[in-house]
């Protein structure tokens, strides 16, 4: 019998905010002990550190420079996933499963690209996605494009009418999660449940004030490679300089995830009630890190580990064995191992790996390298390389991430940027702060190799980005 699939991703939760992990101090009680009972991956990477991007490629299996998604799909930018890509939702539906879809999608073009009034009420970069081809096989939907209000969120269901809530948004789609795997949980066939939290995902402090009262008059020790200093040149924009803001900013970022671990345990407990936790897949992930002043950077769309690391646990009690992974798990192999693992055939325009067989032990897949990647995608970006009579998606950066190694070369996010080339050594270097800046390699025997599979990855996703 297939199993039911849970599969939880937050938005913007980094890899080391989470109390088993040990680095940031955060409390995460029922995470904690669910990783206790769970395979835990070392090495789960986000390919393309953006919400959109990544989210095209859980739900596709393919890099964004196949699917087109190669940043959010926003306002001034015809960026969107396509009707007619074959989805992890499409296969599922196929496969006789029930398919439910909760929170942020972030997938659909926003609506004001069409029409500045419309008739759904969404603003921004938000989009109402009606039943049909752009639900890629999901059924029960109560969903939204992008909005940041967590305290007072909306969604859809099936139809325009916009559903207006007063409730922190994790809480509140969990509550409705709830409610389908209730609903669903001991039926005949089997349920796929797909929960796209939005916190942590800034803005930081609309979190309960429950939540923020398990971390008010501590002093939290921020990371060894945090450079407030540096965060007004980085972003441009004017930021609240020394360790006053950012323990702010942490203080409310960590509170979030407590509150994200509630309802985590929440829906644990749930599972465990109804008694079908032997036959549910549970996955619990995120789309990307947060830098939170890390290397004089917030939010994401880098290359260092508080941005393409993220957490993942999976368990299945009786089935998937609990301890630690070192596989490279890239945003593109979750669709086809999560398809794999239900037995479900894999569709042929996946590009990820299916790495079922590792996770059960039945086989051992060599995975040397996981390509990463990012792309100049500001309106005023693509209008300045535009006008130089570039490709605006032939820049930005491309590299590897091995378990040791992080390979990189980048040729900036503006016309005219000297392109550079970085080597990070996270055995030696665990918080990268000491980048080996490449100039002379080509008499490396290690820069070569990786500049070898680098050019691979390149031609194998069709990339026309030159290293050169």
């Amino acid at each position: 019998m297939k199993p039911n699939i849970i599969y939880i991703f937050a938005d913007q939760w980094r890899k080391q905010a989470v109390g088993f992990m040990g680095e940031d101090p955060v409390m995460t009680p029922h995470i904690d002990r669910f990783a206790e009972e769970s395979l835990v991956f070392n090495h789960a990477l986000s390919c393309t550190p953006l919400c959109s991007p990544h989210r095209a490629a859980l739900m596709t299996g393919k890099y964004p420079q196949s699917t087109g998604v190669y940043t959010n799909c926003k306002i001034g930018a015809d960026v969107m996933l396509r009707p007619d890509e074959v989805c992890i939702g499409d296969a599922l539906k196929s496969a006789g499963y029930q398919t439910g879809y909760i929170g942020k999608w972030h997938l659909d073009l926003p609506e004001q690209n069409l029409s500045p009034e419309p008739v759904s009420g969404a603003r921004d970069w938000d989009a109402y996605t009606p039943p049909g081809a752009k639900r890629h096989g999901f059924d029960f939907w109560y969903s939204y494009g992008a909005y940041d209000h967590h305290m007072e969120p909306h969604y859809w269901k099936d139809t325009p009418d916009m559903i207006e809530v007063k409730q922190w948004s994790l809480e509140h789609e969990t509550d409705v999660a709830l409610d389908y795997i209730r609903s669903k949980g001991n039926g005949s066939e089997p349920f796929a449940l797909f929960v796209s939290w939005n916190p942590p995902h800034s803005p930081f402090e609309l979190v309960p004030e429950k939540y923020k009262q398990l971390y008010t008059g501590r002093e939290l020790k921020l990371r060894p490679n945090v450079r407030a200093e540096h965060l007004a040149a980085h972003t441009g924009e004017p930021f609240e300089s020394g360790d006053e803001a950012l323990q702010r900013y942490t203080s409310d970022y960590f509170a979030a995830v407590s509150g994200m671990d509630e309802q985590f345990g929440r829906i644990m407990q749930e599972v465990q009630q109804l008694g079908i936790a032997e036959n549910t897949l549970i996955v619990l992930t995120s789309d990307h890190g947060e830098l939170m002043g890390s290397h004089g950077f917030m939010a994401k769309h880098s290359w260092h580990e508080e941005s393409i690391a993220i957490p993942c646990l999976m368990n299945w009690a009786g089935t998937i064995e609990k301890g630690r992974t070192n596989l490279l798990f890239n945003s593109v192999d979750i669709m086809p191992t999560l398809l794999g693992l239900a037995g479900i055939p894999v569709p042929s325009t996946a590009e990820g790996l299916d790495l079922s067989g590792d996770i059960l032990g039945k086989s051992q897949t060599e995975v040397s390298s996981a390509f990463i990647c990012a792309f100049p995608g500001r309106k005023d970006a693509i209008e300045q390389f535009a006008a130089c009579g570039l490709d605006n998606r032939l820049f930005g950066w491309r590299g590897l991430r091995t378990e040791r190694y992080t390979y990189v070369v980048h040729k900036g996010y503006m016309p005219g940027a000297e392109p550079q080339r970085l080597l990070y050594d996270h055995e030696h270097d665990p918080y990268q702060l000491n980048p080996r800046i490449i100039t002379e390699w080509q008499e490396d025997e290690l820069l070569l190799s990786l500049e070898e599979e680098l050019k691979s990855w390149l031609t194998r996703t069709g990339d026309a980005f030159e290293l050169s």
